[in-house]
């Protein structure tokens, strides 16, 4: 396996776990042994340790959703909203209701300090770009810009709720019903 390969199955390893366990319950030994990667490699390729790795583990999995995201929304909004929620669907029941967003379980910790906090505003950043992506193609099928902010707010905060409650009852039911209702809200702006 290449170093880049090897780095990578890092980062992705580590998001896997934050969305299982959150920042502050997961050790880079435990981020490491989740990757099947030996703890030295995982200092090697992260000097910063484990705030580095956290950091682009987040950084990773927006920047996957936000492809998803965006591709999806060429179709329009509608069918961005869908494929935004049948992804973190297909996730929670892939994990059997263990795993949520890791995004979300970084922005809900309290930051231990300074090198902490950079993976809080990689989260911040992270959300920004879902939210935009999603307000940009609002407006472009013809919802006000103001409003198109704040239903993509509304549907990205909405969707990130519902996993926690999928999580907590172990059950997709809360993302059908979220899904039911934003899908309505959005094709009431476009005016369909």
């Amino acid at each position: 396996m290449t170093e880049k390969a090897s780095r990578q199955r890092l980062v992705a390893g580590a998001a896997d776990l934050l969305s299982r366990r959150g920042v502050k319950a997961t050790s880079i030994r435990e981020l490491a042994k989740h990757a099947q990667a030996p703890l030295g490699s995982t200092y090697h390729y992260f000097p910063g340790g484990k705030a580095q790795l956290v950091t682009e583990a987040v950084r990773f999995i927006g920047g996957k959703v936000s492809e998803v995201l965006a591709k999806s929304l060429e179709r329009g909004p509608v069918s961005g909203l869908q494929e935004f929620l049948a992804l973190w669907r297909h996730e929670v029941v892939r994990s059997d209701y263990r795993a949520g967003c890791p995004v979300l379980s970084v922005a809900v910790e309290e930051p231990d300090d300074e090198e902490s906090r950079a993976a809080l505003t990689v989260a911040e950043a992270v959300f920004a770009d879902w939210i935009g992506l999603l307000t940009r193609s609002l407006s472009e099928h013809g919802v006000d810009d103001e409003q198109a902010r704040q239903l993509a707010t509304l549907v990205v905060a909405s969707v990130e709720g519902a996993i926690a409650l999928c999580r907590a009852r172990r059950s997709a039911e809360p993302l059908e019903q979220v899904s039911t209702q934003l899908e309505a809200l959005i094709r009431q702006a476009l005016g369909e």
